[in-house]
């Protein structure tokens, strides 16, 4: 009969990481996708809380002031762990420091936030002839879910803040289908119509009033050699997106160009050149042959 603890050893073996090495394995915790998944709900809650039933200002309060003081909790953890993983040699006692400056920062901007957040849902209420509410946008389309998240993940990222936004960015995307990396700048009033198969990478830029339907690429060209990826780091790889653009399903956009402002582009482009303001982009229609069905014999 196989022994498992013979291959034991050689198997932890695998686990050794020479950037940690002289990092005691307590310094070197990793933040739990658990504890984010969790932050991801609280924020939802927090954003929206009339959508748990809240009637009164004091069960306004009450909901609120739970959600802030469990997202706050979650996130200064995860956040502290992150920045302990990615510099074990830092002191607690400065790690805590930094930490509390970030989730300081947050705070201070939610309002803010739920701002832009409440202009989305406006938007998919007006560019959407199915919604009937927004409160039903907020409660039922994927976007929503997702660019709350990404609205937070994004704040955090760009202060710096290591692991803790692309964490929560790959939580959602695989709760809605929707990959938007955290370092993406995306202006007001933006909107996924169904949403499925959406990559926003991580240098894009996308202005106001910027409609997205599904399955739409905004992406970097492929790296010409292996190993050069790393080089890449802070480049623009990625589109900008100007004012009042709309870019139908399954379009495909790449590289560091621009799509002008109060364009359209048709489904199923493939861009990899600019595109001047107010152009309308179209792909070749396909030819249709009709054929009449044989019929059997009788």
């Amino acid at each position: 009969m196989i022994n498992a603890d013979d291959y034991l050893d050689d198997f932890i073996s695998s686990f050794s990481r020479t950037h940690r090495k002289e990092a005691p394995r307590s310094e070197s915790t990793l933040p739990r996708m658990r504890d984010i998944e969790t932050l991801e709900e609280q924020f939802m809650m927090l954003f929206f809380p009339g959508h748990q039933g809240t009637v009164s200002i004091e069960s306004l309060r009450k909901s609120v002031k739970y959600n802030l003081e469990k997202a706050t909790r979650l996130l200064s953890d995860s956040i502290k762990l992150s920045i302990k993983y990615e510099a074990p040699e830092m002191s607690e006692k400065d790690a805590q420091a930094i930490t509390d400056e970030h989730v300081a920062s947050l705070l201070e901007n939610l309002g803010r936030i739920r701002g832009m957040l409440k202009k989305d849902a406006e938007a998919g209420f007006e560019g959407d002839p199915a919604a009937k509410s927004v409160h039903g946008v907020i409660l039922c389309y994927p976007s929503m879910r997702a660019l709350t998240v990404h609205r937070v993940a994004s704040f955090l990222y760009q202060r710096g803040v290591p692991l803790v936004p692309r964490m929560m960015s790959e939580i959602i995307h695989s709760k809605t289908g929707i990959d938007i990396h955290p370092g993406a700048r995306i202006g007001e009033s933006f909107f996924i119509d169904h949403g499925t198969g959406v990559v926003i990478g991580e240098t894009t830029v996308i202005g106001n009033h910027v409609k997205l339907y599904q399955g739409v690429t905004l992406g970097a060209l492929s790296i010409p050699k292996q190993g050069c990826g790393q080089l890449l780091i802070g480049a623009k790889r990625h589109p900008t997106i100007e004012d009042n653009v709309t870019i139908y399903a399954n379009a495909t956009i790449l590289g560091d160009i621009t799509i002008g402002h109060d364009s359209t582009i048709a489904s199923n482009a493939w861009i990899k050149d600019s595109i001047p303001p107010e152009s309308l982009v179209l792909t070749q229609t396909p030819e249709i042959k009709v054929r009449a069905k044989k019929r059997l014999p009788q």
